[in-house]
């Protein structure tokens, strides 16, 4: 018996003679690791000199029908080999080598749902796909993209399943053992591996806590908290990678060096694939941190570090920042691997640090200052998810006035009235004109914290808005406040109202930054990270645990959850870590994450959808005679216009696409993957939550639909809202600023004196400073791309993932109202005079919602629009 079965507890195979012996041919796609792993040059000699030796790549068709007694799988078919490794020729561009193989087949031993794949080569291979065309069945495909491991490092054969998916009740028997040991794999309960460090070979999803963020080894300043399991701290949680804890602190996990960030545990098959540019993003972060960031801080350090006027910021675009002649930068341009990074470093001898022109300064350099387009970047820039309708006034806050000061905010009536066109302010929130964006209770406790750190100084802060007949909205008043300290036992709350010139207009512009700061940063922290990449990987885990391949929810979901364990994994090692490069350009600093867990304690998974969102924010209200049945108080609300739109067609898919599954809420019930899967990301993966009272129950078809569309929203369209319009707006620092580093300077100081006479200058020396900002833009200039292997909303991989005729005519009617989707966005915008928030003062037109279904091209790059399939930047 084959010793690779034996692991997996199968019978020795038989071959049937009762019925008619038959050739089957197949084909079998898949890319050698030396064409995905170019520092690998040992790899093709190697597998060739296996071959040569007779260990080559073996395949067994597994029965559906038939059943192996002594196992109780289906039966193993003859041994077919690989042909022709050496001789056949790889593809140009994507490295695929398509091999023939031919299996002997028997009439009687049914149609094959599973093939069992020993590889005996040196190295570990990525397997697209194998098609078999077998007589009087027709094609059977087989759609695999996983790394298959060789027999001696993996201790294992691999079991894949053909493209046909079965609810548990409905599967063969003959397969029903090999779909359970393949999940008893994935969840790494034999031979202990669960409590083991990973290798790269395993395939192994488990939990942990955030509790690798800090590295106490090397030093006591970069010491952060654990997220996760305690009521201060509640978190998500993310794929385990079992490395040891620190020598210093037991409780926290041990980092690796910077050097072997790449090298941080994922499931192989969750990371970047070979068309993601080679690794690009994770090349491009390593590159930024471990040689940009040292040699430009070395550089800038012995200057003022300052931009002088806004003339400097635009030189970042036109000009470069010109760096001096350095062997070192030169190792540094000579080390970095990719064009993309190469574009701000420019390779024609000008030694230049240079950057793309952002759109927000594309058609008007100067229309980002303006109230208007700073306030329909609330509706339509990058962070359009928290602005609300004000339901009364003025508004409060629901922190310990004892600690934080007075709750009611001291805005009042004769500050906003001469601004709301007449009516009054009870009038305004009586039809709706009132909004606000609100970061005074999630900012209030951490603000005498974060302004005893050496650079950032910030407020909490209210901003009201008046929205006007022509549907765009008006900055009334900010209210920017400051707790009690030890010296000072009373809060403080300043208003600034709108003003043009002297020292009330270089007030209102400068109170402006500073809220456009607090966004900034509750964009990155919260609405971006947290509420996106953070809550959506325990689903991406427990998918892989608890749903076999076959399962239908299982290909519903899986290309919605692609990359997003690597970018998660590669942010906590470089990115949200402590120092890394969030702490080192966003205001809270050592408190980024910590203030991250806080949010999520109110985070609700029933609240995720949009039209959930909406209603929440007081944005949306029920009306049976509007389109869904839902009401927009703001009609010309771009995002959310269109996310309807987007969110609903998810609706219509999913809801198509289960009826073929599940005929009743009984089928729901008695789906013992589907229940284990939801009770562990209930009870696991966001196990912090286990016992709120809003959870599905999932015992409806109903349930089960909510549950997954809010699962595509916001792996999709709501990520894609949050990521790709960063380096369009913030890519111009003084637009959506992430640090400022001193308050508001005291009338009759030399600094006020300085903000009356020169407010440009005195704003630039209030904001990031010239290193935050090379470094910030560089970063988000990265994460807004589009990879040129980027799958969108409505496309697929593969045009074989099912074998279901009705499904693929389903999911292409879904394909067919996005592309329909995508014709009503750019209507809207080519009506700007109408519609003015969809451009606005800046000229930039809402496309973070469109689709790019239609998009077939395959360029990638700084779009600023599409929607991904998944959170996988």
């Amino acid at each position: 018996m084959d010793k690779l079965a034996e692991v997996f507890h199968f019978g020795p195979h038989h071959k049937s003679t009762s019925g008619q012996q038959k050739k089957t041919k197949g084909f079998v796609v898949l890319q050698k690791k030396n064409v995905l792993d170019l520092s690998d040059f040992s790899a093709d000699i190697l597998d060739d000199l296996s071959e040569l030796i007779g260990k080559g790549v073996s395949f067994q068709l597994i029965s559906t029908s038939q059943i192996d007694s002594s196992s109780g799988s289906g039966k193993f078919g003859e041994k077919a080999l690989l042909q022709n490794w050496i001789s056949t020729p790889e593809r140009l561009v994507t490295g695929q080598t398509t091999y023939s193989i031919e299996f002997d087949w028997d009439s009687d031993f049914g149609p094959p749902g599973a093939v069992f794949i020993t590889n005996s080569h040196h190295d570990e291979f990525f397997l697209n796909s194998l098609t078999l065309e077998v007589p009087d069945l027709g094609n059977v495909h087989f759609d695999c993209n996983s790394w298959v491991y060789p027999a001696s490092t993996s201790n294992r054969g691999r079991i894949f399943f053909s493209n046909r998916s079965y609810l548990p009740a409905n599967c063969p028997p003959a397969l029903i053992k090999l779909r359970n040991e393949e999940l008893i794999s994935l969840r790494g309960e034999y031979n202990g591996m669960a409590e083991t460090e990973r290798k790269e070979c395993d395939r192994v999803y488990d939990y942990d806590f955030y509790n690798d963020l800090g590295d106490p080894d090397k030093s006591v300043e970069l010491s952060r908290p654990v997220l996760g399991g305690s009521q201060q701290f509640p978190y998500p949680r993310r794929g385990r990678t079992g490395r040891p804890p620190t020598k210093t602190d037991p409780a926290t996990e041990s980092r690796l060096s910077l050097d072997k960030s790449l090298d941080i545990y994922v499931p192989r098959d969750e990371r970047f694939g070979h068309l993601k540019m080679s690794d690009f993003l994770a090349h491009a972060l390593k590159s930024i941190v471990q040689f940009l960031v040292p040699e430009l801080k070395s550089l800038f350090d012995p200057t003022p570090n300052e931009f002088d006027s806004f003339e400097d910021i635009m030189k970042l675009y036109s000009h470069g920042i010109k760096l001096p002649d350095n062997p070192i930068l030169d190792a540094i341009t000579s080390l970095i691997p990719l064009e993309l990074i190469k574009e701000f470093l420019t390779t024609d001898g000008e030694n230049l640090l240079k950057y793309p022109l952002p759109q927000v300064i594309a058609t008007d350099e100067f229309a980002w200052r303006t109230d208007e387009e700073f306030a329909r970047q609330m509706l339509a820039g990058v962070d359009p998810v928290v602005i609300q309708r004000l339901q009364s006034f003025p508004p409060r806050s629901k922190l310990d006035p004892e600690i934080y000061g007075c709750q009611i905010s001291s805005i009042n009536a004769s500050h906003i009235q001469k601004y709301l066109d007449g009516l009054t302010v009870e009038q305004s929130l009586e039809h709706d004109r009132l909004f606000i964006l609100d970061h005074h209770d999630v900012f209030m406790p951490y603000v005498n914290r974060i302004n005893a750190l050496p650079t950032p100084k910030i407020y909490a802060s209210r901003t009201i808005l008046f929205l006007k007949s022509d549907g765009t909205l008006r900055p009334v008043a900010i209210e920017l406040s400051l707790p009690p300290t030890d010296q000072r036992r009373q809060s403080v709350q300043q208003v600034f109202t709108p003003a043009e010139e002297g020292a009330q207009g270089a007030l209102w512009q400068l109170a402006k930054c500073y809220v456009a700061v607090n966004d900034s940063g509750y964009h990155q922290l919260i609405s971006h990270w947290l509420k996106t990449h953070a809550v959506i990987e325990p689903f991406v885990i427990a998918t892989n645990r608890q749903l076999s391949v076959m399962h239908p929810v299982y290909k519903l979901l899986s290309p919605h959850f692609r990359d997003t364990m690597n970018i998660n994994a590669l942010a906590r090692q470089i990115l949200i870590n402590g120092g890394g490069i969030l702490e080192a350009t966003v205001f809270p600093g050592k408190y980024s994450m910590e203030m991250s867990a806080v949010v999520y304690k109110d985070w609700r998974f029933d609240e995720q959808g949009l039209p959930a969102d909406l209603l929440k924010r007081g944005m949306l209200v029920v009306d049976s005679s509007m389109p869904y049945g839902l009401k927009l108080i703001i009609e010309d609300y771009p995002y959310a216009v269109d996310g309807l739109e987007i969110w609903f067609a998810v609706v219509s898919w999913v809801k198509e696409y289960l009826s073929l599954y599940y005929q009743n809420d009984d089928a729901v019930k008695s789906d013992a993957e589907l229940q284990a899967w939801w009770t562990e990301i209930r009870n696991v993966g966001h196990g912090d939550k286990k016992d709120e009272t809003w959870w599905y129950s999932m015992e409806s078809v109903e349930e089960v639909e909510k549950a997954i569309t809010t699962i595509i929203w916001i792996a999709s369209a709501l990520h894609a809202a949050l990521n790709y319009g960063q380096y369009p707006y913030a890519g111009y620092m003084p637009d959506r600023p992430t640090v400022s580093r001193r308050l508001i300077p005291e009338e009759g100081s030399h600094e006020f004196s300085e903000l009356v006479e020169n407010p440009d200058l005195g704003i630039l020396r209030t904001l990031s400073n010239q290193f935050q900002t090379t470094l910030g833009i560089a970063l988000i200039e990265i994460l807004s791309r589009h990879t040129t292997d980027e799958v969108y909303l409505g496309q697929r991989a593969t045009s074989e993932w099912s074998d279901d005729k009705r499904v693929i005519e389903a999911f292409e009617r879904f394909g067919t109202k996005l592309k329909e989707i995508e014709k009503n966005i750019t209507e809207r915008n080519q009506n700007a005079n109408k519609l003015k928030n969809r451009s606005g003062p800046a000229n930039v037109p809402y496309t973070l919602l469109y689709p790019s279904t239609s998009d077939l091209t395959h360029k990638g790059g700084l779009t600023g629009k599409g929607i991904p399939n998944s959170t996988a930047i």
